[in-house]
């Protein structure tokens, strides 16, 4: 004790000496007594035969300045792809078995003799959007969280926070926010959720103001179609790895708007010093299966479902409605895209994508049908069997690779879901925070989409 005591007061003068902060002496006060406790245990612990310590081998190369991030972005990667493609045949089963029942409750309302509108709200607009959102989130939830689950348990995502944290402390940010970002991408909400770990409540808030910047899977949908239908306009030779490739520069996007963002509030609404972030890395471990499946579905996918279904269902009846009443030979719906046809145009969409989005605050996964049905003047939503057809009907109705290509980035970058919003105010108790969640992303959505519209057009590139 009397060394580390001895060591310690070194340090601070030396610090002093040097004009260092505090964060600066205490990382190099845990550096010393780790290689203190390192080297009484090397004298007090002997290894038989040529036993070796297999966790300091593993993270010789998964912390390592070389093969750290490659490995992370690969292993990330990996659980992004198993994700997306995994959830394909399961959500189309799913989608078949769900609009199934919609056959027979739509035999069942005409049996009993209900009126057309009442079918209509309840059956193609209420039930209708909740298939269309069970669908669409249930299966990657129920893959990606087990995946993200597996990885906490394994004692990979500690690993993980380590490597950033130097670039999120440059950011004024936490290293364990990156933790909360991974639990984004499955969703939002849950991603929200999981900012508790940040001790912090300044990091704690920005990491919940910024989580939106990495798309959600309900969002991941429409990116993938935008992605194929802007290399489709923009190339008549494309192939699905360079949309895939299209979607990860998206991602990328997201990732490093989230740190300009942290950024940027760390200087300004949410100023002060980062925390040092000291992180004891567990040791890997097999994890337990039951366990995980119980935390991962039970706790995560089926809590986030539940939230999104209770909102979704109001937007399907709202939507059906707005599709169904007719002012002057147009409808409620035709009336309000109108209105925003002026703006739309002005940061490269058209008034009924952003009404589109603004109908699915509820939930992301809504958008793209209530545009189809907007397009198709149908009253209830609608999905086309391909992307070509999609394709088709987008160009019939004005589109070119700009609009393509900002349909993503206002995909990525707008307001949180309503299940996301509704956490936000529940975890941080302020409606002022909850409201700012809100408006930043939108904002930051319309400058980018602004911007590169006007610099397309003003290069005359299409």
């Amino acid at each position: 004790m009397a060394h580390l005591e001895a060591e310690f007061n070194r340090l601070l003068q030396l610090a002093q000496a040097e004009g260092s902060q505090m964060g600066t002496v205490r990382d190099r006060i845990v550096q010393t007594i780790y290689r203190e406790a390192q080297d009484i245990a090397e004298k007090a612990v002997k290894l038989k035969g040529k036993a070796e310590d297999v966790d300091r081998m593993i993270d010789n190369v998964v912390t390592s300045k070389i093969w750290g991030y490659p490995l992370m972005l690969a292993l990330l990667s990996v659980v992004f792809w198993l994700t997306i493609s995994g959830a394909n045949f399961p959500s189309a089963l799913l989608a078949e078995f769900l609009f199934g029942l919609q056959d027979q409750l739509t035999a069942l309302f005409q049996w009993a003799g209900a009126p057309d509108w009442l079918h209509g709200v309840l059956v193609l607009g209420m039930y209708r959007a909740l298939a269309w959102v069970v669908s669409v989130m249930l299966p990657p939830m129920a893959i990606f969280f087990p995946l993200f689950t597996f990885l906490e348990d394994l004692g990979y995502l500690p690993r993980v926070a380590f490597n950033l944290d130097k670039l999120f402390k440059k950011a004024g940010a936490h290293g364990k926010q990156i933790l909360t970002m991974c639990m984004g991408f499955g969703c939002n909400a849950a991603g929200v959720i999981a900012c508790r770990i940040i001790e912090s409540p300044r990091e704690r808030l920005i990491a919940i103001l910024t989580n939106n910047f990495v798309p959600c899977n309900g969002r991941f949908p429409t990116m993938i179609a935008m992605a194929a239908i802007f290399m489709g306009l923009l190339v008549s030779n494309y192939n699905s790895f360079t949309a895939s490739a299209l979607v990860a520069g998206v991602v990328v996007l997201g990732v490093s708007v989230t740190l300009a963002v942290s950024w940027i509030l760390s200087k300004t609404l949410l100023k002060g010093i980062p925390s040092t972030f000291t992180l004891e890395l567990p040791p890997y471990r097999i994890p337990k299966i039951g366990s995980l499946l119980i935390r991962s579905v039970f706790d995560r996918t089926l809590f986030v479902m539940m939230r999104a279904v209770v909102v979704a269902a109001p937007a399907g009846m709202v939507a059906w409605i707005l599709a169904n009443i007719q002012i002057g030979g147009l409808s409620i719906l035709a009336h309000l895209a109108g209105w925003l046809q002026g703006f739309g145009c002005a940061i490269g969409l058209d008034g009924f994508i952003v009404l589109a989005f603004l109908l699915g605050l509820p939930a992301n996964e809504i958008v793209v049908p209530i545009l189809i049905m907007s397009y198709l003047a149908e009253g209830a939503m609608v999905e086309l069997d391909s992307i070509e057809a999609l394709r088709e009907l987008l160009v019939n109705n004005g589109w070119t690779w700009l609009t393509a290509l900002n349909m993503m980035l206002f995909s990525l970058l707008h307001f949180p879901c309503a299940t996301t919003l509704l956490t936000i105010r529940k975890e941080t108790q302020s409606l002022k925070w909850t409201v700012l969640a809100a408006l930043i992303p939108t904002g930051i959505a319309i400058a980018v989409c602004f911007v590169v519209a006007q610099i397309v057009r003003g290069l005359g590139l299409f």
